[in-house]
């Protein structure tokens, strides 16, 4: 950059390959600042509504749509549009229209939802023909726009439309646009609360995959979405085989410091609670703790999840000192920083004053950092003392 100048077109290029980068690795704030300086970069040196600025905008709304700045994502969308409008690109302005409805949804602005997702199913319909997996991908939208605002009738519909396409897809569909569409298709099942139909979609996805290049990250998602689904329906032995074949995948993909990675590492656990593996889930929720800490912050949900799981799992195998450490820990985030208002509050409120009871003692309201609480050289618990200590006395959290 020093060589070339601030303002380059060259480092444009090189900004949004690496904005890209860090997205794929989920690293949005980084992805933004390139992202950024690469729109500063066209309005130097591009002319208005260029396609090249159309595309980083696109970009930059996908950025900013992952860090929920929902109308920061929509003024970046509609820019890229008027763009395409004025470069004569149809089928891409079509394509920007489902993005622009994805966002309204998003919004809860449904009527204007329905608008985008229309106008992008009228021109994909006449320019690729009612059978292309463009078509299938809107009627999946609709599907879940129509769930979400209570007319279950036409969300089935449109699922089953969806599903008549992806079941004979026309020349030229690949592979990799099948199994997107199935798994979009089995989180609409999921929220009609038909796992098992959810799971044979995933299944089906994921065989699709299996055998393609390049596609272990997203076969390892499709994975822990079947965890998460097997967890829900009590197949446990199934759903801590699934999660550990995604945490595999993702260790060996380079995602194994990602927030995702965390999330799956902790329902992992939970799955290994629920077969009894104490040990293995304190290992596996301790892991999720550093790399949530991290990547999401102290104070957010699914770090104070994680928190809760590993207090619960050090009662279960008389670690009872580290469980108090832990919960008196989350109970000063709440009342210093989250506020006391969550239901969450009352309950680790109530758990801790039980472990302060069984162990003699008051609360400390300065408790020690975490950070320095697990000593990962501390004595494990063979399995043979598990066996013997009693289930703690408070519950898991997902």
């Amino acid at each position: 950059m020093e060589a070339l100048g601030d303002t380059d077109p060259r480092v444009a290029e090189t900004c949004r390959y690496l904005a890209e980068a860090h997205v794929q690795a989920m690293q949005f704030d980084e992805a933004e600042n390139l992202c950024k300086k690469t729109l500063e970069i066209h309005r130097a040196h591009s002319p208005p509504a260029s396609l090249e600025e159309a595309a980083d905008r696109r970009l930059m709304a996908l950025i900013c749509e992952a860090k929920c700045d929902y109308e920061s994502a929509l003024e970046h969308l509609v820019l890229a549009n008027m763009a395409m409008i004025a470069n004569g690109q149809e089928t891409e302005v079509a394509a920007i229209d489902v993005g622009i409805g994805n966002i309204y949804l998003s919004l809860s602005r449904f009527d204007e939802a329905v608008f985008s997702y229309q106008k992008a199913l009228t021109v994909f319909k006449s320019s690729k023909g009612d059978n292309h997996p463009s078509v299938a991908s809107v009627y999946v939208r609709l599907a879940d726009l129509y769930y979400k605002t209570g007319k279950l009738r036409e969300s089935r519909s449109y699922c089953e439309n969806a599903l008549r396409i992806y079941a004979k897809p026309v020349p030229g569909t690949t592979p990799e646009d099948i199994a997107c569409g199935l798994t979009e298709i089995s989180a609409v099942y999921e929220l009609f609360n038909e796992p098992e139909e959810a799971l044979k979609l995933l299944l089906k996805a994921m065989k699709l995959l299996e055998d393609k290049p390049g596609q272990q990250s997203t076969i390892a998602g499709i994975e822990a979405r079947m965890g998460v689904m097997f967890y829900m329906v009590g197949r446990y032995e199934e759903a801590r085989s699934s999660l550990e074949n995604a945490v595999i995948k993702l260790r060996a993909s380079g995602e194994r410091k990602s927030a995702f990675f965390g999330v799956v590492l902790n329902q992992m656990g939970l799955s290994s609670v629920q077969l009894f593996k104490i040990d293995e889930a304190a290992e596996l929720f301790e892991e999720a703790k550093e790399i949530l800490e991290q990547e999401c912050g102290h104070c957010h949900q699914d770090t104070l999840g994680v928190y809760s799981n590993l207090a619960a799992t050090y009662d279960a195998i008389g670690r009872v000192d580290d469980a108090i450490e832990i919960l008196e820990y989350v109970l000063k985030l709440r009342e210093e920083k989250l506020g006391t208002a969550n239901p969450d509050f009352n309950d680790e409120k109530k758990r801790l004053a039980e472990l302060l009871k069984e162990a003699g003692r008051s609360r400390n309201k300065n408790p020690k950092s975490l950070e320095n609480l697990i000593d990962p050289n501390s004595k494990r618990t063979t399995k043979k003392e598990t066996s013997s200590k009693k289930w703690s006395a408070f519950g898991f959290r997902s």
